[in-house]
């Protein structure tokens, strides 16, 4: 029988999985940009002769790849939380005999989780079987470097999703103190994709910008599962990678928990 915590996951998991039509809009809205953001940087390839850090099929990698996997960042809030906090609904999740932190945190990875499911396995099927077949294969989803590099990717997508849970966990958090989640989603659509590599790949930013690109917690939400499959990060400096993931986890897990401790001692029930 499944704790309280996987049952929570499972549960809200199913449920979001019935949203197809929307799954099936986002991915063709997707698609649509992953084209355009392909072609922007196959004519910036074309008309460079610098040599560059990453090739156009590693690009590739991370346009396509960014696409399949977008619904996993923590670009938003899940509305239902910010509901029960707008509302007062709040209070009968404090009255669960759950603990709060990691109550939310089951319902947020399922959030991340299951829209990321529906439209991820038609994007990498188009992208990396359907565009060859057509003739398109030089703008196609290219295959891992290798069988390593592809089942390293896998690993380092459960550290993207744990990340990214962790992040949105803090955005809910915060909720407490704004009220309305609005805010919130208007900042984190130009933060996160621009730290994370998903609108420039981060190893095309300037030398001295690659320090502090390296030590910030976005950057495991995108640039190292994605150049772990392209070959970018060899396998042998995997290790290091998936741990700096952890590492960046466990820090935003342990300020989630302080945050809400001490968001709960200001907390006033709208309404009563």
């Amino acid at each position: 029988m499944l704790g309280p915590y996987p049952a929570i996951i499972a549960v809200r998991f199913k449920m979001l999985l019935q949203y197809r039509a929307a799954a099936w809009a986002g991915f063709s809205t997707q698609l649509f940009w992953g084209f355009i953001k392909v072609m922007v940087f196959a004519a910036f390839f074309a008309s460079s002769s610098l040599a560059q850090p990453m090739t156009f099929a590693q690009v590739l990698v991370y346009i396509w790849l960014g696409q399949a996997l977008l619904a996993l960042l923590p670009w938003n809030v899940d509305q239902e939380i910010a509901e029960q906090i707008r509302g007062g609904g709040v209070a009968y999740e404090l009255l669960r005999p759950l603990d709060l932190y990691s109550y939310w945190f089951a319902r947020t990875l399922a959030f991340r989780a299951a829209p990321t499911a529906l439209r991820m396995l038609p994007m990498v099927v188009f992208t990396l079987l359907v565009l060859p077949l057509i003739g398109l294969e030089e703008w196609a989803l290219p295959p891992p470097e290798s069988l390593a590099s592809g089942a390293w990717f896998l690993v380092s997508v459960l550290g993207m999703l744990a990340l990214s849970t962790a992040f949105t966990m803090i955005m809910h958090i915060c909720l407490m103190w704004t009220i309305s989640g609005e805010g919130i989603n208007r900042m984190m659509p130009g933060i996160v994709p621009v730290f994370s590599g998903l609108i420039i790949p981060l190893p095309l930013f300037p030398d001295w910008l690659q320090p502090i690109l390296y030590w910030q917690p976005f950057r495991g939400m995108a640039d190292v599962p994605f150049r772990i499959y392209s070959g970018h990060i060899p396998v042998t400096e995997v290790l290091p990678e998936i741990l700096n993931q952890w590492l960046w986890f466990g820090v935003l897990v342990g300020f989630g928990y302080w945050l809400l401790n001490r968001a709960r001692r200001i907390l006033v029930i709208q309404g009563g």
